[in-house]
């Protein structure tokens, strides 16, 4: 019974300590940028769900997936905060660079929270790695889908954005079409190495499809 009981205690200890850790905001060690080509995302999947962000007209390019706190290898995620969930407002005036609001709350959900930041703060933080990253004009001139390799669009942002080194940038791909550009940050938002998780280019050829 002595030894049920502290086997017990130990395990509320285990648990009350790993909230307090996931609550100081410092239990991660950089972000990742993940910019998502808006296009490929409504033909795998906006179209299906019929969301504002594939209406036509809507000129949606590369548009802010999210900023994901990361650790040296693996990452947390939907972790407890002290903070209050955002407003319809907060989340509404972020679907300029997010396509919808409700991405905008999904991401606090599943990473803000991580950050130790509040949802305003999160945000704000958010929007401003978005826009210190240059996004190559030149694929928002195309006129019909291009089939090439998704190597390309990376070297098209690291010829934009100088500080940027290819072990800080990666792209992923999802089926036959792009998806992504995923850029390391320090919680300082500077460009830094990835992990090797984070490190997983998509080499084939894919479709990249026009803005509509």
């Amino acid at each position: 019974m002595l030894r049920l009981m502290a086997c017990l205690l130990l395990s509320i200890f285990a648990i009350g300590h790993s909230v307090s850790g996931a609550r100081d905001g410092d239990d991660f060690d950089y972000y990742v940028l993940s910019l998502s080509w808006s296009p490929s995302w409504c033909a795998l999947e906006g179209d299906r769900r019929k969301s504002p962000q594939c209406d036509d007209g809507k000129d949606f390019g590369f548009t802010l997936h999210g900023l994901w706190p990361q650790y040296e290898k693996g990452w947390p995620s939907f972790c407890p905060t002290p903070h209050r969930n955002p407003s319809r407002r907060l989340t509404a005036e972020m679907a300029d660079i997010m396509g919808t609001s409700g991405l905008a709350w999904h991401q606090w959900d599943k990473h803000g929270r991580c950050s130790g930041l509040s949802a305003a703060e999160y945000f704000a933080v958010s929007r401003t790695a978005y826009d210190r990253v240059t996004r190559p004009e030149i694929f928002r001139r195309l006129l019909k889908p291009v089939d090439m390799k998704a190597g390309v669009v990376e070297e098209a942002f690291l010829a934009a954005n100088p500080d940027l080194t290819p072990d800080m940038i990666t792209v992923t791909c999802q089926r036959s079409h792009f998806q992504e550009v995923r850029i390391c940050l320090t919680r300082e938002l500077e460009p830094r190495e990835c992990g090797l998780d984070v490190r997983r280019d998509c080499s084939r050829v894919v479709n990249f499809p026009p803005i509509r």
